[in-house]
């Protein structure tokens, strides 16, 4: 029988809970549950945390999102976004879903497909992470077991870049690997400035460094 242990306010977020002994088919069912859409839900072999997105997370990762948008279209890389879809790999039973997701490399091999099939397709090559709280199951492992090459992590309103080693290691990185003119330090620098004006203002300053860095892109 599950069980629902409420973390302590001081360990783990106080907007999420974590069920012990769960069973994959019933991780399935409540991922499948309408209401449930807009919960984050995290599963690893019988533990299940769940989450409900804080303003706060999510204004990190809609800019992070914004930034990696407009980057690769000034510099006309084609991406498929998939914002936070459900990745899973029921062989090993764990689940998971970014706060936002990219195929770059990969993205022709993808590019028509209605549903994607880990079994055949390519994990997305990036994924977003923003952590506004401590959770009880880490996603980095997660993340390495899909084979998920770039993971951008955003804690505490900074963002470090990490890269999968051919070990299955992260390991952080002074650029990105999908986009490599991209540096954590200029996410960073951006995200210092965005509450010194709106959004619409800021991204148009972030896209108005891109077309002076890289003046190839303008073309």
């Amino acid at each position: 029988m599950a069980t629902i242990e409420k973390p302590p306010a001081a360990e783990f977020a106080p907007d999420g809970f974590l069920l012990r002994g769960i069973s994959w088919e019933l991780y399935e069912q409540l991922r499948e549950i309408r209401e449930n859409w807009g919960v984050r839900m995290t599963y690893d072999q019988g533990n299940l945390e769940m989450m409900s997105p804080s303003v706060g997370h999510e204004d990190f990762a809609q800019l992070l999102g914004r930034m990696l948008e407009a980057f690769t279209e000034e510099l006309n890389l084609p991406i498929r976004g998939l914002g936070a879809a459900t990745w899973k790999d029921p062989n090993r039973q764990f689940g998971l879903e970014a706060d936002r997701c990219y195929y770059v490399e990969n993205e022709a091999r993808v590019r028509h497909l209605k549903e994607i099939d880990l079994s055949r397709d390519p994990p997305p090559d990036l994924a977003i992470e923003v952590e506004a709280t401590r959770t009880a199951i880490g996603k980095l492992p997660l993340y390495a077991a899909l084979g998920v090459p770039e993971v951008w992590r955003c804690q505490q309103g900074v963002v470090s870049i990490y890269v999968l080693t051919s070990s299955r290691q992260y390991v952080p990185s002074e650029q990105s690997r999908n986009v490599p003119l991209l540096k954590p330090e200029e996410l960073n620098r951006f995200l210092q400035s965005r509450a010194e004006t709106d959004e619409t203002s800021w991204i148009r300053s972030f896209r108005a460094w891109v077309r002076e860095a890289f003046p190839a892109a303008e073309g």
